[in-house]
């Protein structure tokens, strides 16, 4: 049901350059872009992920309570993304782990403060 996910940045130089390099350990590139916004995913007809710069030109924030969620396929990719995420200057919100029910998650803020969770369900 999710077409995509638009986060607000201040940075929009910065924010590409990090999410070029979070999506693509994903596998992830960018499926379109324009002035002030750029979407990653693997196509037009699947889920992506937009970052852009507000239309209204007032300062981004982030949600209290708001968070994306990406879905992986397995531990190791969540272990990645979380690495990866840090590495590039992100803020860790929780290392990667089994929640319950067989629920394993990893989170991080960008570097806006958006929350994205990274999660795969173990068999």
């Amino acid at each position: 049901m999710i077409g995509y996910v638009t986060l607000g940045t201040n940075d929009f130089p910065r924010a590409t350059a990090f999410y070029d390099a979070l999506m693509a350990g994903l596998g992830k590139v960018r499926v379109m872009e324009g002035e002030g916004f750029v979407a990653w995913g693997t196509d037009l007809r699947h889920p992506g992920l937009c970052v852009t710069i507000p239309y209204d030109r007032q300062a981004a924030t982030a949600g209290n309570g708001t968070m994306v969620a990406l879905a992986l396929r397995s531990q190791e990719e969540v272990d990645a993304f979380h690495t990866r995420a840090l590495a590039l200057g992100g803020s860790d919100e929780g290392a990667p782990g089994e929640r319950r029910g067989g629920f394993y998650a990893a989170y991080v803020r960008d570097l806006d403060g958006n929350k994205l969770c990274a999660f795969c369900m173990l068999q």
